[in-house]
């Protein structure tokens, strides 16, 4: 049992410092700082998936369709974008994502055809600065003022806008490679430098450009952000669900260095273990991001033309069906239980410096919640396979 734990201790620590590396070494900076505030915000950043993301362009089922999927609903389901949309055409639309309300999606008017056109004045008037992610969509011909709009933001230094061509089911790959070919002339003409267009199927986002839209994405926002973002998102293919665990096992490291007496974060230790409270935000985070709940499986399931039943089957680990502050006590009771000497010092090379007094709780904690959502990783990939998601181009 003792090398067990040793060598699971081991590769924890590995994992924790191989994976997320860039968002785990912005955490450590912050910490070994003393920038403890800096850390505990980032925490809740990604707890709560704090993200505005703006979709701009003409409304039509493909919109609607891309505003529901990147929220992981169908245009059945309660809170769905409508097609077409009850919002006046000048006006902007909200949509809060039912599992994480902190992620907004808005649905901003296109830009007006008409010419001489003010960029400057249509950015004003949906306030396109205040969206972290604004992606320009179109489903036929990308018109020259989105463009134009495209240059105004790049000249105020915002880089994190992108050009979606939006794919029908009548679509064919040879038809959308035209379009797309038209709208990188067009760009070119305008004096976009190495102009990019994503071919993006709202029913199908794991399939075409949308996987390379999100990796653009990720390496254009600010590190928590794109966490955030990443965090928020429904499971669309297992290399998200990969990307999804090693995230949160960042968010478990600084959580765990919070826990571990060098800030007042309220985690204090209750009979000689971490209060359970933040272990359980962190895995019902975890259930809801890796769409483990009796809701996303299910609407998962109707999707797929499947029974609920046989994908909630393939929930083994108690955590992915249900979390609770009783089940997370008893993990961290059993990792404290295990915990030795020696194998606390393990992991002393994934802890911040100061918070190698209070080791034990650090360990205790990444222990008992990194094994957990190794577990939940799991069930979500056996849900996903099941599903027959992310196979194929």
């Amino acid at each position: 049992m003792l090398m067990t734990i040793r060598t699971s201790l081991t590769a924890m620590a590995a994992d924790v410092v191989s994976h997320s590396l860039n968002l785990l070494e912005t955490l450590k900076e912050s910490i070994e700082n003393n920038k403890l505030s800096d850390v505990k915000d980032a925490v809740e950043d990604l707890l709560i998936s704090r993200i505005n993301l703006a979709v701009a362009g003409e409304r039509g089922p493909e919109k609607s369709a891309f505003i529901n999927a990147l929220r992981g609903l169908g245009p059945e389901d309660e809170g769905a974008a409508l097609s077409p949309c009850p919002t006046s055409p000048e006006e902007m639309a909200i949509y809060p994502n039912p599992k994480h309300p902190d992620f907004r999606i808005w649905d901003l008017p296109p830009t007006p055809a008409a010419s001489p056109f003010d960029p400057e004045g249509y950015m004003e008037r949906v306030k396109f600065l205040r969206y972290n992610v604004v992606v320009m969509a179109f489903t036929q011909s990308l018109q020259a003022n989105s463009v134009a709009v495209f240059l105004e933001a790049r000249s105020v230094q915002r880089d994190t806008v992108y050009f979606a061509l939006l794919a029908s089911e009548k679509d064919t790959e040879k038809g959308l490679e035209e379009r797309r070919k038209a709208s990188l002339e067009l760009l070119k003409v305008q004096g976009v430098a190495l102009p990019k267009v994503f071919l993006v199927r709202p029913s199908c986002l794991e399939k075409l450009d949308f996987p390379g839209l999100l990796e653009e994405m990720e390496r254009d926002l600010p590190e928590i952000r794109a966490h955030a973002l990443l965090l928020a998102l429904p499971t669309l293919s297992p290399v998200l669900i990969t990307q999804k665990r090693d995230a949160f096992k960042a968010l478990v490291w600084a959580a765990a260095s919070l826990s571990g007496g060098v800030s007042a974060i309220p985690v204090p230790l209750v009979a000689s273990m971490v209060d359970a409270r933040v272990g359980v935000r962190i895995l019902t985070k975890t259930r809801a991001s890796l769409c483990l709940d009796d809701e996303s499986v299910e609407r998962l399931a109707r999707q797929r033309g499947m029974e609920p039943a046989r994908l909630k089957a393939l929930r083994t680990c108690n955590l992915s069906a249900e979390v609770t502050k009783g089940e997370v006590k008893l993990r961290l009771a059993a990792a404290e239980k295990e915990l030795t000497t020696n194998t606390t010092r393990l992991v002393e090379m994934a802890m911040p410096r100061h918070a190698r007094s209070a080791g034990r709780s650090f360990t205790v904690m990444l222990q008992a919640l990194n094994e957990a959502i190794d577990e939940m990783v799991v069930d979500a990939e056996k849900i996903l396979a099941a599903a027959g998601v992310g196979e194929g181009k």
